[in-house]
Parts: C-alpha cells; sequence; structure tokens
C-alpha cells in the first residue's frame, strides 16, 4: 500500500514543537474532520528501541520508521507522529510517541517523556503500552512510575474521561498467559491506589477513568510468523472500537472531529506549561533494561550451548554419571560472564536481575535433572525385581527379602541423586524418593498377593481332590451316617491342609488378622467343595433313585440276578427296593454339615411310604393327619441354604420315580406267570374230573366202535403235527390274541404243506425239507414301552430300561425269551403297586 494512504505525519518534533499546520493538513487529506463523531485516536508508548513503530505498522499497515538492528540500538522515532490507520473501520487515527529512557536524552532529562505520556493519554481513545513479558512484577518496569505520575496529573489537570489502556506483553514465554494478566492487573491496581487524588475522587475506582485490557505477542524476531499471525488477530479488535463494547470504551465528552486539530493543541499548550512533574531517575531505569538484556543474551547462548544439549540429549537415553557436576560448570560459566558485564550497573538491579537469571536458568535446566531423577528411580527398581527374585528363588523367607533388597536400593538411589545435584540449586528430592518407595512396596505387594495366590491355589486344589470323588462315593452308597463320615472326613482333610498352610505362610510374616482370615477362607472353600459336590448329586437324585431300585429289586442279597420262578414275593421286594431309594433321596435333600438334627428321612418315609404298607408309629399317623409335611418348600431346622430338594421336589421326584418302575414290576410279574404257565399244560384236577364224568357216554362210543378210534388217530396225528409246525406253544407265550392272531395267518399255508409233502411221499419223489414260514410281525413282535413321565419332574432325566430287542434286516422285531412274557391282570398288577 503507497505511503500517502496513511498520511504519516510529525505532530510534535523533539523540541517539544507542535506542528499545527502538519496537523489541519492532516486532518483535512485523511479526511478526519468528515468523520463527525465516528473516529478514534490509537497511541502507543513505551520503552525506546522496544518495537513501537514495528507493532503499529503491523497493527495498523502504517510507515512508521522502524529501527535498524544492524545499525545498533539508537533513538528512532522523535517526538510524535501521527497517522491514519489503513483499512480500519471506523476512522482510526494512530499516534506513534518517542520512546522513553533514551541514551540521547540523557537521565535527567525527561520532561518530554513525561508531556508525551501524559498528551497521549489525554487525546487517545485507546492507549497501547508495549513492555517486555519479563518486565512483569518489576516495580521500575513497564512504565509503571510514569503512569504513577500521568493518573495523578491527568485528574488534577483534565476532565476525567474513561481511557482503554492496552497492555501489549512483547516476547511472550512459555508462562501462561493466564498467570501474567492478574499480576500485571494488581501492579496497576496498586499504582492507582498509591496516587493521591482530589477530596471528590477520594474512592473512585480505576474502572472509572480506564479500561485496562491485557494481550501477548510472541518475539518478532525469534517466531515472526506467529507474531504477524497474532497482530492480526488483534487487528481484528479495532475494527467497530467505537461501537457499544468496543475498545474505546466510553465515548462521552469526545472531542467532534473537525475541532479534533485545536483541542490537540490547547491540551499540548497546558502539558508544556507544567514545570513540576517529577519521574524517578532514569538510572535505575537504563540498569533495569540493560541487565535484562544481559541476562536475556547470556540465557539465549545457554539454550544453545553444545555441551548443555549432548547433555540433554545424553540424559534422554539414561542416567549420566557426573551429570551434577557438568551441568553446574555450564551454569556456573554463564553466571561468571553475567558478573563481568554487567559490574558497573545499579548493584540493586544487578543482583536482582542476576537472580532472575539464575531461576529461569534452574527452571530451564530442571525438566533433564527431573529426567535424570527418573532414570535412576527406574534402575532401582529394576534392581530391586532382580534381587527379590533371586533371593526368593534361593529360599529364603520372603519378608526378609523384601526388606533387604529396599534398603540396597534405596542406599543405590541416594548415591545416584548426590551424583546428580547442582551446586546452584537446592532441588527436593523427597519427592522422587517416596514415589521410589511407594514403587517398591507396590511391586513387593504385588508378589506377595501372587506368591500368596499360588499357595491358595495349590492347597484349594488339594482340598478339592481329596473330597470331591470320597463326597461323592459317601453320597452314592446313601447309608444311616452318609453325612457323618462326610463331616468326618471334611474335618480331617480341612485340617491337615491348614496346618501344612500355616507352615508355608510364616516366611510372609504376615499378621494374625491376616493369617486367620486366609485360614478361614480355606475352611470356606473345604466346605464350599463340599457344597457343590452335593448339589451336584442332588440333581441325580431320579437316577441314583432307580439305579438303587435296580439294584435291590433285580438282585438278590448275594448280589445275584432274581430268576422270577413264581416263589418270589414281589410285593416285599418292590417294597424294599422303593425304601432303599427313598433312603437315597432322603440322604441328598438337604446338607448336613453343622450336626444338627433333622427329621428329614422320616417325613418322606411317613408321606410316601405310607400306601405301601410300612407300618407307621402313632406320632408318624399323627403329622400325616394333620396336614402333608411335603406340601412345603422348606424343612423344618434346615435353613434355605442348605436344602437340595424342597419337600415338594421331593414329592414329584416321588411319582415320576414310580411311573418310570413300575414297568419294571410289571415285567417281573409277567415273567412269573409265563413261568408257571410253561410248567403246567394239563387242565386244573377239577377240569379233567369235569372231563371224565361228561364224557363217559363218548369214551363208551369209541369203545363199541373201533373205525372212530382210527379217525381219531389220524386226526391226532394231524393235530400234533401242525402243533409241532406251528409252534402253537411258543406262539401262546406272548399272549392269548397274538397266538390265536398268528395261528390263523399261518393255519392254512401249514396245512397246504403238510398235504403237498404226504402226496410227494405217495408217489415215491423226495420232498425236500420245506422252509419254515417267517414269524408273522403280529405274532412275534413284541415292543417295551416306557410310560412317560411325569411332567412335574421331567426336568430329571429318565432312566433306560434295556428290553434287549433286536432287529431284522426284514424290519421284523423279535423279543428274546427271558422278556417275552404276558402281561398279569390288571388286579394282580394294582396290587403289588401298592
Amino acid at each position: 500500500m503507497a505511503v500517502e494512504d496513511c498520511y504519516a505525519t510529525q505532530l510534535i518534533d523533539g523540541d517539544g514543537g507542535f506542528n499545527a499546520a502538519g496537523l489541519d493538513r492532516f486532518v483535512k487529506e485523511a479526511k478526519v474532520a468528515d468523520c463527525g463523531l465516528s473516529y478514534a485516536v490509537v497511541a502507543i508508548m513505551g520503552p525506546q528501541s522496544s518495537g513501537k513503530s514495528t507493532l503499529m505498522n503491523q497493527l495498523f499497515h502504517t510507515k512508521f520508521r522502524e529501527m535498524d538492528a544492524f545499525r545498533g540500538r539508537s533513538q528512532t522515532t522523535k517526538g510524535i507522529w501521527i497517522a491514519k490507520c489503513v483499512g480500519i473501520e471506523p476512522c482510526t487515527v494512530g499516534m506513534d510517541l518517542e520512546g522513553t529512557d533514551g541514551r540521547e536524552r540523557g537521565e535527567d532529562d525527561t520532561t518530554f517523556e513525561k508531556q508525551s505520556a501524559l498528551f497521549a493519554l489525554a487525546v487517545s481513545d485507546i492507549v497501547l503500552i508495549n513492555m517486555w513479558c519479563h518486565d512483569i512484577g518489576r516495580e521500575q518496569a513497564a512504565n509503571k512510575p510514569l503512569l504513577k505520575t500521568v493518573f495523578q496529573v491527568m485528574m488534577r489537570l483534565f476532565s476525567p474521561r474513561k481511557t482503554t489502556l492496552l497492555f501489549v506483553i512483547r516476547d511472550k514465554t512459555k508462562t501462561p498467559f493466564e498467570y501474567l494478566e492478574p499480576v500485571l492487573r494488581e501492579d496497576i491496581q496498586k499504582i492507582w491506589d498509591s496516587v493521591p487524588k482530589p477530596q471528590a475522587h477520594k474512592s473512585t475506582p480505576l474502572s472509572e477513568f480506564f479500561t485496562v485490557e491485557v494481550v501477548a505477542l510472541s518475539s518478532y524476531e525469534e517466531k515472526e510468523e506467529k507474531f504477524k499471525e497474532e497482530v492480526s488477530q488483534l487487528r481484528q479488535r479495532f475494527f467497530h472500537s467505537i461501537s457499544p463494547g468496543g475498545l474505546a470504551g466510553d465515548r462521552r465528552g469526545v472531542v467532534p472531529a473537525s475541532g479534533f486539530s485545536f483541542s490537540a493543541q490547547q491540551i499540548w499548550k497546558v502539558i508544556k506549561e507544567n514545570k513540576d512533574l517529577d519521574l524517578p531517575a532514569h538510572k535505575v531505569m537504563v540498569a533495569t533494561v540493560r541487565c535484562e538484556e544481559i541476562a536475556d543474551e547470556k540465557f539465549n547462548h545457554l539454550t544453545k550451548d553444545e555441551d548443555w544439549l549432548a547433555l540433554e540429549e545424553a540424559v534422554q537415553s539414561g542416567p549420566v554419571p557426573g551429570f551434577g557436576k557438568q551441568l553446574s560448570y555450564i551454569l556456573d560459566a554463564y553466571l561468571s560472564e553475567y558478573d563481568i558485564e554487567a559490574i558497573y550497573f545499579d548493584e540493586g538491579v544487578r543482583n536482582s536481575k542476576r537472580q532472575q537469571l539464575e531461576t529461569r536458568a534452574l527452571d530451564f535446566v530442571f525438566p533433564a535433572y527431573t529426567t535424570m531423577l527418573g532414570h535412576l528411580r527406574s534402575n532401582a527398581l529394576e534392581n530391586f525385581k532382580v534381587r527379590l527374585e533371586r533371593s526368593l528363588n534361593n529360599g529364603e523367607g520372603f519378608a526378609s527379602s523384601v526388606r533387604t533388597c529396599m534398603e540396597g536400593c534405596a542406599l543405590e538411589f541416594d548415591r545416584g541423586c548426590a551424583d546428580a545435584a547442582v551446586q546452584l540449586a537446592n532441588w527436593d528430592t523427597s519427592r522422587v524418593r517416596e514415589k521410589l518407595r511407594r514403587d517398591l512396596e507396590a511391586h513387593a505387594s504385588s508378589i506377595r498377593s501372587t506368591k500368596l495366590s499360588e499357595l491358595n491355589i495349590s492347597y484349594e486344589k488339594t482340598l478339592s481332590d481329596s473330597l470331591t470323588e470320597p463326597v461323592g462315593a459317601l453320597l452314592e452308597a446313601g447309608g444311616e451316617d452318609t453325612w457323618a463320615s462326610i463331616r468326618k472326613l471334611l474335618n480331617r482333610e480341612t485340617e491337615a491342609v491348614v496346618s501344612e498352610f500355616s507352615k508355608a505362610v510364616v516366611g510372609f510374616e504376615l499378621d494374625k488378622v491376616t493369617i486367620a482370615k486366609m485360614v478361614q477362607n480355606l475352611r470356606d472353600y473345604a466346605r464350599n467343595v463340599v457344597e457343590i459336590k452335593a448339589r451336584e448329586e442332588a440333581g441325580k437324585a431320579l437316577i441314583h433313585m432307580k439305579d438303587r431300585f435296580s439294584t435291590v429289586f433285580n438282585y438278590d442279597s448275594d448280589s445275584m440276578p432274581r430268576v422270577w420262578t413264581g416263589k418270589e414275593d414281589i410285593r416285599t421286594i418292590t417294597k424294599d427296593a422303593r425304601s432303599a431309594s427313598l433312603k437315597v433321596l432322603s440322604v441328598r435333600a438337604a446338607i448336613r454339615l453343622d450336626e444338627k438334627p433333622d427329621n428329614i428321612e422320616k417325613v418322606i418315609f411317613s408321606s410316601l411310604m405310607d400306601g405301601t404298607g410300612t407300618e407307621l408309629s402313632s406320632q408318624d399317623k399323627s403329622i400325616r393327619a394333620l396336614a402333608d409335611p411335603l406340601a412345603t418348600s422348606t424343612w423344618e431346622e434346615v435353613s434355605s441354604k442348605d436344602t437340595l430338594i424342597t419337600p415338594v421336589q421331593c414329592k414329584s421326584l416321588w411319582r415320576q420315580f414310580k411311573s418310570e418302575t413300575e414297568y419294571t414290576v410289571t415285567q417281573a410279574i409277567q415273567a412269573q406267570e409265563a413261568h408257571k404257565r410253561s410248567n403246567n399244560w394239563l387242565p386244573p384236577p377239577w377240569a379233567i374230573l369235569a372231563m371224565i364224568l361228561l364224557g363217559f357216554n363218548e369214551f363208551m362210543l369209541l369203545l363199541r366202535n373201533p373205525l372212530y378210534l382210527l379217525v381219531l388217530f389220524v386226526a391226532y396225528l394231524l393235530s400234533k403235527a401242525l402243533w409241532v409246525q406251528m409252534d402253537i406253544a411258543g406262539e401262546f407265550r406272548h399272549g392269548a390274541l397274538s397266538g390265536i392272531l398268528s395261528i390263523s395267518s399261518k393255519f392254512l399255508p401249514t396245512v397246504m404243506d403238510i398235504l403237498r409233502r404226504l402226496a410227494e411221499e405217495a408217489q415215491g419223489r423226495p420232498t425236500p425239507e420245506a422252509p419254515r414260514q417267517p414269524v408273522s410281525l403280529a405274532s412275534q413282535s413284541y415292543r417295551s414301552e416306557t410310560p412317560p413321565p411325569n411332567p412335574l419332574t421331567n426336568s430329571v432325566p429318565e432312566s433306560s430300561v434295556s428290553s434287549n430287542i433286536s432287529s431284522s434286516d426284514s424290519g421284523m422285531e423279535y423279543a428274546s425269551p427271558n422278556l417275552a412274557r404276558r402281561r398279569a391282570t390288571n388286579n394282580q398288577e394294582m396290587e403289588i403297586m401298592e
């Protein structure tokens, strides 16, 4: 953009001369006079060579003269310059003030500095206070003494107007802006509070006269792109600055643009006539700035020092022997250089800046020191792990091994900290040492927990192996003293394991409460193993009941299979088998590990065996007379957690058990009936006597006529042949109906076969043996069907009953002789079932 666009003009020269003609020309050419009240004035003040002109040019696109850094630091802006801010709406006028504490005017001639600063505050809506980031918190920096004087004189000379003070923090550091701003605002408030005020403004707050804003910018030389980006963001705040809420603040009492030139002349005239303004000595200010520059230079050299960079890189990889000595040597070298260069400046300022440099340097190298301590802590922890594992593998006690290893690692860490210590710093390593102690204790605790867990698992496995199968065997036997034996087994195995466990944990040096708790956990685990096995066996109650019934019913006292010859008392055998099955059920009905008495067995037998002929005592009969003991979901004197099979479930299981064992009893009855029939083919004696008495006349007729005897003989031979050929006796073993159906289907083919053979023999030809007719499906098929399970207890698996049925290739089924028995009459079956 062309220079003419900003119309840069020197408003006041270095000697204090006011350029009225130039101002009039500027107002006219820049068309400021046509703006009415829609304009704003922005001024910038600050130390010489602090980059004020550069900031104004970057911020408002003006062309104020800037310092040439290659020609050294010198005065660039003389007096006060004014220009129009390019591209800012509304119209904004920028003023660039001569820097304060310049060597050209000398340390005692600060009158112009005071006057120009006061003039800027008087005519401007927004005043930029250019200051270095490192000046925050200093008494003789950031123009604070100047501001103090300006506050006081402004209230005395002019009617107060609300001006925005925008503090621009230059070359911001890593310190967060949120920490810098409160400190700066506090310093400004202190200055305001210390300024003597007229009686009318004794209690007037700073906010009545000024609006304080703070921004921070990066270094222009080191981070130019970042600086320009931040300035661009700041520039946006100057658009519409006079709008409500804008930077210009309170617009009351603003001078119209057409009278700006005259107003400015009058203000400067009043300021020039005031001779009693006094500012702090310039000597202190120069010392402050120069010592700060030297300190910054040494700090920058430190950050780029090759020895330091090499040391920093090395410490990132691992611990560096002699770290403290190397770092102390580097720091001492740069502090000594500072002392030599700053020796002729004010002692107080020099020492203050040295302390600041020392603090900055230590803060800068502290992360590397922290990293070094981190390596020392990590190495100590790893050594502790290795030593502890080696000690435990050698069979030493856990607690003593932990103590020995911790003491050795702590001593090693302390030696490393002493080697890494920096002479200038008094850094406290207690926090790192405490963290190391916590890490060591945490690892020791983890190993202790792992070892104890392994011990627990080992002894729990021992308990599980020694209890599971024996408890299952005892429950399967279902004897009178089943639970007494289980309790005895549980106590014996538990005490043995507890004794071994107590010896094993001695080396851990645990307190009595912890040991007692772990022992109790083992006891609880052993009891839980028994309970789990008992519940598992309770789920198989129906299977074991049917197995026990089958054993007692099908085998005698010598464990020999029963042969149903008709002499056995099936009723008594059935009753004994069911009693044995009920015993199995009563044993599995509840867990009895606490030796508490119960009446489960008595209730089960009195309720379920009452209808089978078991004689009940008078007490049992009175119990059944009151109510059904099994019509409940709990057992008396047995807690719910110890209940395995509730009374209602017992009743349901019993119904299903009876339903699934009825067929076995029926088969036994049929076997007895079949045996009786096979051993007695003659009719009963009364039938024989009746045949003799009723057939006497027919018998005498046969004796008188021999031809009848011949016919009867032939008929006998034919009948005998048919009997043998058709195996009539075998057919009727399966029942009358099946025998009749089978004989009727084979009768005609058999007669025809016999006649054919007789005819062939009469002709003299040999007759081959005719194949026997296949046994018909209707006469020989016999399927053993098990009644459907009771739906109330269908969750319990059924026991299969072997039917010994085989199938031929043609799909015809044949029942083996020992299972092919006729069913007894319904009355006899029901009698046995009861």
